[in-house]
């Protein structure tokens, strides 16, 4: 939710924003604008609704927009309507002060009223309460800018979540960096610097970064970076580097994000393979990451939407290859009504972007705690992963598209292979029978059949999803697990009501919403209750529903719309997810709909 973008220092600086703001347009958003100037006394705020294309084309039509240095940002509405008064950037009345803002301040309408009561405000943003705040301690109080800008953060709630970039037009060169709560990183050019929410906004100007800690200020200028705790302590830190290729984030020849990285999961998968499963098929995962799960007594998977999705299908896994009794749990839900724990609990955090705020809010506590926990992401050192005891990368590549699907799969994958690390360790036999390295081999061929089997994929779509206000998706264990995520997919981008159900649970009250033509998609991987889940979709269909089947090979009958090539129980839904991708993204598409940006939802939720 929401991007920031600044730099200071390069005569580029229009369309470094601009290229900045494009690579974060997966995050979600409603509005979008910049601020730059020249440090010569000319400087340029333009702000446009809708997509960037339209800010594009406003500093198009303006003419000579450009500069040295300055910020932009893509909003996603909290406070306020999506309208050029409340996109960002904010500027303070005198027109000194233009900041950018991530997050939610918790306390802005005790501040206004305490401070501000006198100010005309032109938005209804709490972003603008903070400028107008900075401006305030600057003029009245006379107070220098990087002072105001401490006091200003001390004042705020310490449970909001932001990520500020203020910029001071008598000081032209610099950028006044602060976060808590949410994501932002210092990026380190040739002569220039940058800040920005996540590496991918930076990626195509530099491969060097800065992390950012909560409660610091940092005073960015082209040729020097200092940091200082809010206590005015100055702290020293080293960059580290990303290796991140910036056209692996490019759409190439496909209409959509979502297709590619719906084609990409044979790949993922088989680098995960190189990665992780050497030649003797041993996993390579490291040892005292092992040594703290091993003496753990219970394993809490932490996760949000898809994530925690696949959290539900690998918690089998850890129980079956480990011995060790797992449980799999929402963030946001955890973060404020947590079980009673275990004497010995280790935490294990799903998140694609490794910026999930719900999640970091239990990570917090998890810390407080001195509990031992692993990240696994797709970000290299994102906030999740850094602040975690250990972490492991799902080498998913850049995943744009908002619906996520590669990650998926490849969250479980890599958690398949943590387990059978773990179960080695542990001495467990059913870890040691495993054989990994081998299933994926498979799976990766299994899933390349089915994405070459688009043509199908689409002519079930249209005959099954294309007119119904509703749609369910049922199986029983593995299944169930899967249909929850299958169903997802199929309402966030096609938004068509979809429920995924334990089809047991149809009788006890579910079935009453079938009706004349109620699409009704049965997954069925699993021998035990592969008879169950049909009998179940036979009392649909009696009640008018149109049946659909996803069946592995050996379970399959003549009439079985998808069949699945068999892989270990284990991992069927490794392949038996992409079926459902392709259906949701077929539905999507033959509605006319923005597969890649559904309305209201954002790629990372960086607030809580």
């Amino acid at each position: 939710m929401c991007g920031i973008v600044g730099v200071t220092g390069n005569k580029r600086s229009v369309n470094i924003l601009l290229n900045g703001l494009k690579s974060l347009e997966y995050r979600g958003y409603d509005s979008a604008g910049i601020y730059v100037n020249d440090q010569e006394g000319h400087d340029y705020l333009v702000k446009r609704t809708g997509r960037i294309k339209n800010l594009e084309q406003a500093i198009n039509e303006q003419g000579d927009v450009h500069g040295t240095a300055g910020i932009g940002h893509t909003r996603w509405a909290t406070h306020g309507e999506p309208s050029e008064a409340n996109a960002h950037p904010q500027f303070s009345n005198d027109d000194r002060f233009y900041l950018v803002h991530n997050g939610v301040i918790e306390n802005y309408q005790q501040l206004k009223s305490e401070y501000l009561a006198d100010v005309d405000f032109k938005s209804q943003t709490d972003t603008e309460v903070i400028v107008q705040l900075v401006d305030r301690f600057v003029v009245n109080n006379h107070m220098d800018t990087r002072s105001a800008m401490l006091k200003v953060l001390r004042l705020i709630s310490s449970d909001s979540s932001y990520a500020f970039v203020l910029m001071d037009r008598q000081q032209p060169d610099t950028l006044f960096v602060a976060k808590n709560k949410s994501p932002l990183l210092i990026g380190l050019g040739d002569g220039y610097n940058m800040a920005g929410s996540d590496a991918m906004s930076m990626i195509k100007e530099t491969n060097r970064f800065m992390e950012l800690e909560d409660h610091e200020l940092v005073i960015v200028k082209p040729d020097h970076i200092s940091i200082t705790s809010f206590d005015g302590e100055e702290k020293k830190r080293q960059p580290f580097t990303v290796d991140m290729d910036p056209s692996a984030a490019d759409k190439g020849a496909y209409p959509f994000y979502m297709l590619k990285e719906i084609d990409e999961q044979p790949a993922v998968m088989r680098r995960l393979v190189s990665e992780y499963l050497p030649a003797d098929g041993k996993p390579q995962v490291e040892d005292a990451l092992l040594e703290s799960m091993a003496s753990s007594d219970h394993l809490y998977i932490i996760g949000a939407g898809t994530s925690y999705h696949a959290g539900l299908v690998a918690q089998r896994a850890f129980e079956k290859l480990t011995g060790i009794h797992t449980s799999v749990h929402i963030s946001s839900e955890f973060a404020y009504e947590h079980p009673l724990l275990s004497e010995k609990p280790f935490f294990i955090f799903l998140s694609q972007s490794g910026e999930t705020a719900d999640s970091r809010e239990v990570l917090v506590n998890v810390k407080k705690h001195q509990w031992p926990s692993l990240t696994i992401t797709n970000v290299d050192k994102s906030t999740l992963s850094r602040e975690s005891s250990f972490s492991m990368l799902i080498y998913a590549g850049p995943e744009i598209a908002v619906a996520s699907t590669k990650a998926y799969t490849a969250q479980i994958a890599v958690q398949a292979i943590l387990a059978k690390a773990l179960g080695m360790k542990m001495g467990q036999q059913a870890a040691a029978d495993f054989a990994l390295k081998e299933q994926l081999a498979i799976i990766a061929n299994g899933m390349q059949a089915i994405t070459d089997s688009k043509d199908k994929m689409a002519e079930i779509a249209a005959h099954y999803l294309s007119k119904p206000r509703n749609a369910f998706y049922i199986g029983r264990g593995m299944d169930w697990s899967v249909a929850l995520e299958a169903a997802l997919k199929l309402k966030e981008i096609s938004y068509v009501q979809a429920e995924g159900f334990a089809s047991g649970e149809l009788k006890h009250g579910t079935i009453a919403l079938i009706e004349n033509r109620t699409p009704v998609i049965g997954l069925i991987t699993q021998d035990r209750t592969a008879g169950l889940t049909r009998s179940n979709l036979e009392e649909t269909a009696s009640r008018g529903a149109a049946t659909l089947t996803i069946v592995s090979r050996h379970l399959a009958n003549e009439d079985d719309n998808i069949v699945l090539p068999d892989v270990d129980p284990l991992l069927t839904p490794l392949l038996s997810v992409v079926p459902t991708q392709l259906l949701a993204y077929y539905t999507s598409l033959g509605k006319g709909l923005d597969v890649d940006r559904p309305r209201n939802l954002a790629k990372s939720v960086t607030v809580q």
